[in-house]
């Protein structure tokens, strides 16, 4: 039997999603908790994969299990929250389709990036504290940009394995309208590893008047991460949203 499992996490102590050898990731803890509560070695695929000290509000993986009905079993979960780490929540298993995939399947992802502009104890690992006036209108200029474009190589990590660089965006707008934070939100069909921070850390740059906005379209038509800005550090992102077609998964997003 396939299953999709929701979850959310606070990155601050994991070298990301994916399990690396004698690293600490979610990806390795929740599979040995669901090889302890099932009684069997569980592989897990996630959606993406999350770098070190990334968080996520809602992120989705699959796994195959010998047996039927963990989806009405409605102590799992609370067995495997109570095992987990405290930066994990496990929100849902549903049982679906053998070939859904929370990779392949998934059509959009949304990204939030988070930059506290006044200073705040309660978020120093979870958002990135930057006290210089950005100008939000030069940045949305910016940001408005985007979807008219599809190869974002500038915007990738260097030297990167992924098959293609091309990625479709939706949406992508920046927005004060929560206290002491500008956050910079942004959807598309797929992300290449370090976009969203390369492309926050660039349009900031922006903000601070170093270039103008339409200096946006230079930067992605040359294809070179060198012409980029510096990537934003990695504690003011979050995974906030992925949705599926409903006929393989229908998500819920987590509230943040």
């Amino acid at each position: 039997m396939r299953y999709f499992i929701e979850l959310s996490y606070k990155g601050t102590n994991f070298c990301g999603w994916q399990l690396q050898p004698n690293a600490v990731t979610v990806q390795g803890e929740l599979e040995k908790a669901l090889g302890l509560v099932l009684r069997e070695q569980i592989r897990l695929v996630g959606a993406g994969r999350t770098d070190s000290g990334v968080h996520a509000l809602h992120f989705v993986a699959h796994f195959d299990a010998s047996q039927e009905g963990l989806d009405t079993d409605e102590s799992l979960v609370q067995k495997l929250n109570g095992i987990t780490s405290r930066d994990i929540a496990l929100h849902r298993i549903v049982a679906v389709p053998s070939n859904a995939h929370a990779r392949f399947d998934a059509i959009s992802r949304t990204y939030c990036y988070r930059i506290a502009t006044e200073k705040n104890p309660f978020t120093v690992d979870l958002a990135y504290h930057y006290y210089r006036p950005l100008d939000m209108e030069k940045m949305n200029a910016a940001a408005a940009i985007l979807p008219e474009y599809n190869d974002f190589t500038s915007f990738s990590k260097l030297h990167g394995n992924a098959a293609t660089n091309l990625c479709n965006i939706s949406n992508a707008l920046w927005t004060d309208k929560y206290s002491g934070e500008l956050r910079f939100i942004i959807t598309a069909n797929r992300f290449l590893r370090n976009m969203v921070r390369a492309i926050a850390g660039t349009m900031m740059d922006i903000g601070l008047g170093k270039y103008p906005p339409e200096n946006i379209r230079r930067i992605i038509l040359e294809r070179d991460r060198n012409k980029a800005g510096t990537s934003a550090p990695p504690q003011g992102l979050y995974l906030v949203e992925i949705q599926y077609p409903k006929t393989v998964f229908e998500s819920r997003q987590i509230d943040s």
